[in-house]
């Protein structure tokens, strides 16, 4: 069996997990082997993994986008690389189901760009294209044989799919043109450094602070875990002795179902599982088994040589000796995470550790230089840009807010020029400002109610329906995320929802109110929208903030009627509410929520905190729907949000009649406490 020797190696992605145990172990081993780190230091990216190797003279670092042809083109030329290992990719299931482009951009178009470059260049005599055990799809539970790596590929979440799509392209580059590529397969992988939103490190760092272990589904799921330093040997060996135009699984035949997982770090923490583990809403698919035939790659001469119990050991010796190693990962730690991964956006300034990585080089190393922290060509990597909000909506009450929120959190913002229904307009002000993200505040709701909308339905169906049309489309063709603060009042008791029953309308239900024309074109709205997978669609409901003299606030109105119904409803506290929303679009999430404060409260249930905390002399009558009916145009909705979804990606949130305490009337308080 000939020995493949490489001179210079690009490793992408090697700030991650496995790469960065890779990288390490081979500029440990092969001083003789110049080693180039490429990577864009997204949110599970850390330069501290790549401690171990920053003195040493064999070691580059190189901040960019696998992404960038300019980069990729001038590295492999300016570095003379031989050899890729790509290992860069998005990872993360979870957040495959609600960004599935950011996934066919960084995992399929990233790996074409690597493969065009290599192909013009010319020079590379090793390409190892890094994949997943999850392209062959779901396993069943009594097969005694894993796939092997002729078997047929059937991913089955955006994740795999797109890791299949790459593997194809690196098959085709390797028949059409050549190009010497090798593939791997590999089971899950655990160990050191790992970012806490996969399963064993986020158990870890639960189990640490005393919280739930969250488990999707009912926890018989299984899998087949590798530790970390195992999986570099294998990447060793599969470097230096595998074969052109060969795949090879890494994987084990030690299975395990996550609930058992879970056991196992309960007992090493002596916490009793039963009451530390919490069942969860599963995955949308969540494949039942993985399991790998390996014996291609034991032929090679690699073997596990880690048994499971050692490896958790030192893995979780590994993560209570380094608990802030990455920094607050409280949003990575929730049973279904979004974590951030809008384009060009980073969890951390890594500039000073850049920094030093280039004077610690320089003192250890008698080259000029040894690290280059960024590229030499102007072009060839664009700097990451910060965030930077546009906001549709200025005069409303919700958009002045949102920018109040944004100088607070130091965001830079700017609010759109343009007017909705003018498509020309929008794609100017998204050209001018650049912004990574856009907020659509903007809207008819009525001067002063929603009864104006009823003499007005052109005008309303103007903003309320094509222009936000127009922005989804104009954000959706620009790459940007639109979050876009709709209305629950779409829907009103029923049979199935009745008043009382603490049973609320949930996102996929049907909108079932048609009282009022607003309403109507909200709910139209809303059913459209849903072609879009860039808009976060935010059902606001009731709005109200610590502002009581803002003449939109509920609380404001209902003080000021003669008289009110008494009907539980949800609401939205706006205090509370908007910057969660802000972080929804920093977590990139999509699709629609109910944007309520868990809970329902009355009408007579607030103006009795009124009277307690703002004027204990304020008195009110209340009328009926039908006297109600007689001194308005258009039907009111009434109902019960079901705030399940939110309340689980943050459990945070406080009840609605906590929150209208906590964020309106202590706030406010004129009376003093006894």
């Amino acid at each position: 069996m000939s020995t493949y020797r490489p001179q210079n190696i690009l490793i992408t992605g090697a700030a991650g997990f496995i790469a960065s145990h890779v990288a390490n172990r081979l500029i440990r081993s092969y001083p003789e082997y110049k080693i180039v780190v490429l990577d864009k230091l997204d949110y599970c990216s850390n330069l501290k993994n790549l401690n171990a190797s920053r003195s040493s003279p064999n070691f580059k670092f190189v901040k960019g986008d696998i992404g960038s042809a300019d980069l990729v083109n001038y590295l492999l030329i300016t570095e003379s690389i031989d050899t890729i290992m790509h290992f860069a990719a998005q990872t993360h299931v979870d957040n495959s189901f609600g960004n599935s482009f950011e996934f066919t951009k960084n995992n399929i178009y990233g790996t074409h760009v690597l493969l065009e470059a290599c192909k013009v260049t010319g020079q590379i005599r090793r390409f190892i294209h890094v994949s997943t055990d999850e392209v062959y799809g779901e396993t069943d539970e009594d097969a005694v044989v894993g796939n092997h790596e002729a078997s047929q590929l059937l991913p089955t979440n955006p994740y795999s799919a797109t890791k299949a799509g790459a593997e194809m392209l690196v098959m085709a580059y390797g028949r059409s043109y050549g190009l010497p590529v090798i593939t791997t397969r590999g089971n899950n992988v655990y160990g050191p450094n790992q970012f806490p939103e996969k399963l064993i490190p986020k158990f870890i760092l639960l189990a640490m602070r005393g919280e739930q272990l969250p488990i999707h589904g009912d926890g018989s799921n299984v899998r087949s875990y590798l530790y970390c330093e195992d999986v570099a040997e294998a990447f060793e060996v599969i470097l230096h002795r595998g074969e052109v135009g060969h795949v090879y699984n890494i994987g084990t035949k030690r299975e395990r179902r996550v609930i058992d997982v879970a056991r196992d770090i309960c007992n090493l923490f002596n916490l009793d599982a039963d009451s530390v583990i919490k069942f969860v809403e599963n995955r949308p698919f969540n494949d039942q088994r993985y399991f790998l035939d390996d014996q291609k790659l034991k032929n090679l001469g690699w073997s596990e040589r880690t048994p499971w119990k050692e490896g958790l050991r030192r893995t979780i010796e590994w993560y209570t000796n380094n608990p802030y190693w990455w920094g607050d990962v409280s949003g990575a730690l929730l049973p279904h995470p979004r974590m951030l991964m809008m384009p060009g956006i980073e969890r951390h300034n890594w500039s000073e550790e850049i920094r030093g990585m280039v004077s610690s080089s320089k003192e250890s190393s008698n080259q000029k230089t040894t690290i280059n922290a960024v590229p030499v060509q102007k072009s060839s990597s664009p700097q990451n840009p910060p965030l930077k909000f546009l906001i549709y909506g200025k005069t409303g009450w919700i958009g002045g807010l949102l920018g109040k929120i944004c100088k607070k959190q130091g965001i830079p913002f700017e609010y759109g020029k343009g007017r909705l229904e003018e498509r020309s307009q929008l794609v100017l002000d998204i050209q001018d400002m650049k912004p990574t993200h856009v907020f659509n505040a903007a809207g008819v709701t009525g001067r002063p109610n929603v009864d104006w909308c009823e003499t007005h339905k052109p005008e309303t169906i103007r903003t309320n329906v094509v222009g936000t049309l127009n922005l989804a489309d104009v954000c959706r063709e620009h790459g940007l995320l639109m979050m876009n603060y709709a209305t629950g009042c779409i829907f009103e008791y029923d049979a199935e929802h009745p008043q009382g029953s603490g049973i609320g309308f949930k996102e996929e239900d049907k909108p079932n109110f048609t009282g009022s024309f607003y309403s109507k074109t909200k709910a139209m709205v809303e059913e459209l929208l849903k072609e879009f997978d860039n808009v976060c669609t935010l059902r606001v409901r009731m709005p109200i903030s610590s502002d009581l003299s803002n003449p939109r606030n509920f609380i404001t109105k209902i003080t000021r009627y003669d008289k009110v119904v008494n009907i539980p409803n949800s609401m939205t506290i706006l205090d509370e509410l908007l910057p969660i929303s802000v972080e929804m679009a920093k977590r990139n999430c999509r699709g629609i929520w109910n944007f309520t404060n868990p809970g329902v409260v009355s009408h007579n249930e607030i103006l009795e905190m009124y009277r307690k905390y703002i004027d204990p002399d304020f008195r009110w009558a209340n009328f009926t729907l039908e006297e109600q009916a007689k001194v308005i145009v258009a039907p009111r909705s009434n109902n019960e949000m079901d705030a399940s979804k939110l309340k689980r990606e943050f459990p945070e949130l406080l009840s609605i009649k906590d929150s209208l305490i906590k964020y309106v009337f202590e706030p406010n308080r004129k009376v003093l406490v006894d």
